[in-house]
């Protein structure tokens, strides 16, 4: 879901709920609003209010963990596409084809993470040049144990990397706010505002206020939906990792 325009879908939603609220107090009979009823009311907006901390605090909490772990995944893959490249320059000169096809792989998966142009849309996906790599590794003939021991540890290097490439494509899948669960809080959130209009004079400043409010809230599922898409966005995580991976392997 577009996070921008979810976000400011919330924050009309929730100011109108203001505005109906200021609507509703000038044709409701006086004593409905008056010291009992409106000691009432606060004590159900508080606790609605209460509810609605809680839930925004722990999406914002899991979204910033599932942000971090992403980062740590893409940093981790760096680190993995150095270390491949030196056991194959370690392992002879034989495998100068497999490191040029490599490196040939992990620009691939640059471009279809991070793609250059701003019309192409980001694909998590892993794409096929993983498995024609493994493929020409399965071919190697070690001439000794010692190259034995490298091609192995390579095999499982590259597979380690392969299995994070999959699991950053489903946990993306997976990684969402639940519908039901953000228009439930947003409703929570448009009852809150619907008190506050029943009890706001209706003056500029006030609606300035309310405005704010509004925003303050709208801009907090913002960044929750921005931290659950981190490959996209106005918080996209960096290429910066894999691209001085990338010029490691070049050495």
């Amino acid at each position: 879901m577009n996070s921008i325009v979810v976000s400011s879908i919330i924050f009309v939603s929730v100011f109108a709920a203001a505005l109906v609220g200021m609507a509703v107090r000038r044709v409701v009979p006086d004593d409905h609003v008056e010291s009992d009823a409106k000691e009432v009311i606060r004590l159900a907006t508080g606790l609605i209010a209460t509810m609605a901390a809680l839930v925004l605090g722990m999406l914002i909490s899991s979204a910033k963990s599932s942000y971090d772990a992403r980062k740590n995944e893409v940093a981790e893959m760096s680190s993995e596409i150095v270390a491949i490249d030196r056991l194959l320059v370690k392992y002879g000169p034989e495998t100068g084809p497999i490191r040029a096809e490599f490196h040939q792989t992990v620009e691939a998966g640059l471009e279809r993470i991070w793609p250059s142009q701003a019309s192409r849309k980001f694909e998590l996906r892993p794409g096929d040049h993983g498995e024609i790599l493994f493929g020409k590794l399965e071919l190697l003939a070690p001439k000794d144990d010692r190259q034995v021991a490298e091609k192995a540890q390579i095999m499982t290097m590259v597979f380690g990397l392969r299995q994070t490439q999959w699991l950053m494509f489903l946990r993306a899948e997976q990684n969402a706010v639940p519908i039901p669960l953000l228009l439930v809080l947003v409703s929570w959130l448009a009852a809150i505002f619907v008190s506050f209009g029943l009890f706001a004079p209706p003056n500029p400043t006030v609606l300035i206020i309310l405005a704010l409010g509004a925003m303050a809230v709208s801009s907090a599922i913002f960044l929750i939906l921005e931290m659950y898409t981190p490959f996209s966005g106005v918080l996209k995580i960096l290429p910066t990792p894999i691209l001085d991976a990338l010029s490691q392997m070049g050495h």
